[in-house]
């Protein structure tokens, strides 16, 4: 394996992986009024891009480390909807 790969796999899966605590506390203690939905927002349309950018380039590693951390952001904004204190209550 190249060394390109293998920077390319670490920082993939580095990067995959960054969300998983947030995920787990939000679950953990059904509570999310400190997620920013705006942020993930904007992160769903940077991982989009990525997941984009590697099919036009056919860069499996891009494509795969960027879908994994799209279904990770997922999660944590069906949970932060979930949990976040709905006004008045």
């Amino acid at each position: 394996m190249e060394l390109p790969t293998i920077v390319g796999l670490a920082a993939s899966i580095a990067t995959g992986y960054s969300q998983v605590p947030q995920l787990i506390k939000i679950i953990k203690e059904k509570e999310a009024e400190s997620v920013s939905l705006w942020t993930v927002a904007v992160l769903f349309t940077g991982l989009a891009g990525w997941i984009w950018y590697g099919f036009l380039n056919n860069d499996w590693i891009i494509i795969i480390s960027n879908m994994f951390s799209m279904v990770i952001n997922i999660m944590i904004a069906i949970f932060s909807i979930r949990y976040k204190k709905q006004p008045g209550k």
